[in-house]
């Protein structure tokens, strides 16, 4: 069976935090704890310009939501992801995904 994973592409993402609180909800995670964390990170270049980037970090508290993947479902960051920015598949799929996107990342759990 082909191995899974995430892909994340971080330069559409809106920082709506839709992901986290799925995530939350999905494995009904204690305060301060999730599969995924969205950070906010805030650049500036000379003379006045601000950059504001949502960056989806998966935590080593991901399963890929083992459950509702095993019934064929979408993790649920990825079903509720409002930017459409999350992706799941097999990690060839991802592979293909992530040359096309610089600003992206893949998760494939252990």
């Amino acid at each position: 069976m082909a191995r899974k994973g995430l892909f994340i592409e971080w330069e559409y993402c809106t920082g709506c935090h839709a992901c986290e609180v799925a995530c939350k909800q999905e494995h009904n995670f204690s305060e301060g704890n999730c599969g995924v964390k969205v950070y906010e990170v805030v650049t500036t270049s000379p003379p006045d310009k601000v950059y504001v980037d949502f960056m989806p970090v998966v935590t080593r508290l991901c399963d890929l939501c083992a459950e509702r993947t095993a019934r064929g479902e979408m993790p649920a960051c990825v079903k509720h992801c409002q930017a459409l920015c999350m992706k799941y598949g097999t990690v060839e799929e991802l592979a293909k995904a992530l040359e096309k996107s610089p600003r992206s990342s893949v998760f494939v759990p252990h």
